[in-house]
């Protein structure tokens, strides 16, 4: 779905497992290998690239990571793990950081599963936008392996260290409503609401200047691990820097003047 606009034109690209769709200012890479959507060693590189391709796209503003079917994804392709050296399975976190390195907003919408590889790349999102049917489970205690994606790193930082040894070391399953009542997830809604909140999230998001979007997320990235004063520090700059900016001062008139602001990303 596109922010409402269902007679503009989608452009479409087949990959292996998923296909992009782009429309407007909006970009979506859909899972597209039902029931489970199982998440190929090869796929999670071709989705890197897509992500990458997407935010160097400059027609697009925010990108959504959705699925089809019931399921989000039920993880990665198992067997494909022995087969992987081992440098090879260790740099497997830098495909799924794709989404957070990308300047632009990224949103995930889950319905059903969302396990292991699915559940860490949904992390690695800016939001995550849950169906009440939404199962979240790093599942790799149970094969004798542990999150190699970045799963129990990012769960760390937003739910402590005790929910997370809950989450990882039982293998346990959490529902959409309990992933929004722990914070890691933004909202939780009705199954047939996912694609009329994930629409309205993308509409809000192209409202703001997308200069100010990009500065935000990579203050908040690079702050997360810091302390408070490092933090304020790398905020007041990127602050100071906006300060010159056309978006700024367009921002600033438009709310004088009582009009919508047209942002350049400037």
């Amino acid at each position: 779905m596109s922010m409402g606009h269902t007679d503009t034109p989608i452009e479409t690209t087949e990959n292996d497992g998923f296909r992009v769709e782009i429309r407007e200012a909006r970009g979506d890479i859909i899972l597209n290998r039902p029931p489970l959507n199982v998440i190929t060693m090869n796929q999670r590189n071709e989705i890197r690239k897509a992500v990458e391709a997407l935010d160097d796209d400059d027609r697009i503003r925010v990108i959504v990571l959705r699925s089809e079917g019931e399921n989000f994804s039920s993880g990665g392709d198992i067997r494909a793990f022995l087969d992987a050296t081992p440098e090879a399975v260790a740099e497997l976190a830098d495909n799924v950081a794709a989404v957070e390195r990308a300047r632009k907003p990224v949103i995930s919408a889950v319905r059903g599963y969302c396990f292991g590889v699915g559940f860490e790349i949904s992390l690695a999102c800016d939001f995550r936008i849950a169906s009440e049917t939404a199962l979240y489970a790093l599942p790799e205690m149970r094969i004798g392996m542990i999150p190699g994606s970045g799963g129990s790193a990012r769960l760390l930082n937003m739910v402590g260290i005790s929910r997370t040894k809950d989450i990882v070391m039982r293998s346990r399953r959490i529902s959409g409503k309990q992933g929004e009542a722990w914070g890691f997830v933004t909202e939780c809604v009705d199954n047939a609401d996912l694609e009329t909140a994930t629409d309205n999230l993308v509409r809000e998001l192209v409202g703001f200047s997308p200069l100010a979007q990009r500065t935000i997320k990579r203050v908040l990235n690079t702050s997360q691990n810091l302390s408070v004063e490092g933090a304020i520090e790398i905020e007041g700059g990127a602050y100071g820097r906006l300060r010159s900016s056309h978006d700024f001062r367009e921002g600033v008139e438009s709310f004088f003047e009582k009009r919508k602001p047209m942002f350049k990303g400037t």
